[in-house]
C-alpha cells in the first residue's frame, strides 16, 4: 500500500477531507495527517467530529471514527516541525491539502513555511512529488487565481471543490464523492465512488 500526507485547513469543506480519509483507510493506505486549529473547529461544525486534546487523543479519536488499524493514521499538530513530513528524507507518494484555505494557498505559492502543513507542502514541491490542492472559496479574486497559477506552473494539481451534476446526484454525499473521486484519480488510487462519463446512462 501507499503512504499519503493529508492536510486539512480552515476552509469550508471538511466533509471532503473526512471522506478522503475514509477511502484511504479502507484501502489500507498509511496516512500522515495534520489539521490547522481552524480546520479542527470546522471539522466539528460541518461533520460533528470533535477532535481535541493532545495529538495522541486526536489520533485515537480518528482511528475510532475511521475504523483504522493502529499506526495507519499518524496525526501531527500544525506546530510540530519535528514530524516526519517536515523532512524530504521521509518519502510519501503524494500530499493532498483538502480543503485548502486562501491563506494556506498564499503561503504555499510563496514558499512561506511557518506551519507543518506549509512545510510539508514546501517539501513536496522541492522533492518534485505530487501535491494536490483542493481550494474552497468563491468568488475568486485575482490574487487567488495568481496563487493557483503559480502552484500549477510548479506541477501541482489544482482541483477546486466544484462538483458536477451530470451524474444526477441525489444526496449531498454524492456531491462530496464527486470531488473526492477526482482527488483519488489524481493520486492514482483506485475507487468506485462515482460513475465515469462513458458509463453514464448504461445499465
Amino acid at each position: 500500500m501507499s503512504t499519503y500526507t493529508v492536510a486539512i485547513t480552515g476552509a469550508s469543506g471538511a466533509p471532503y477531507a473526512l471522506r478522503l480519509l475514509e477511502v484511504l483507510v479502507k484501502g489500507g493506505h498509511k496516512i500522515y495527517l495534520t489539521i490547522t486549529g481552524d480546520g479542527l473547529t470546522i471539522m466539528k461544525d460541518e461533520t460533528g467530529l470533535m477532535l481535541n486534546g493532545s495529538a495522541t487523543d486526536i489520533m485515537r479519536a480518528l482511528e475510532k471514527r475511521l475504523e483504522a488499524k493502529e499506526g495507519q493514521v499518524n496525526y501531527f499538530a500544525e506546530e510540530n516541525m519535528h514530524a516526519p513530513i517536515a523532512s524530504g528524507s521521509v518519502k510519501v507518494d503524494a500530499m493532498v491539502v483538502v480543503p485548502c484555505s486562501m491563506k494556506t494557498l498564499a503561503a504555499l505559492a510563496n514558499g512561506y513555511a511557518s506551519t507543518l502543513i506549509e512545510r510539508a507542502a514546501d517539501v513536496t514541491i522541492k522533492e518534485q512529488r505530487k501535491l494536490i490542492i483542493v481550494p474552497r472559496e468563491t468568488p475568486l479574486s485575482p490574487i487567488h487565481l495568481r496563487n493557483m497559477l503559480t502552484l500549477a506552473d510548479l506541477g501541482c494539481h489544482i482541483i477546486p471543490a466544484t462538483p458536477g451534476f451530470y451524474h444526477q446526484p441525489k444526496r449531498i454525499s454524492d456531491l462530496v464523492d464527486f470531488i473526492v473521486a477526482r482527488v483519488l484519480d489524481s493520486m492514482g488510487v483506485e475507487h468506485d465512488l462515482s460513475q465515469r462519463w462513458g458509463s453514464l446512462g448504461k445499465s
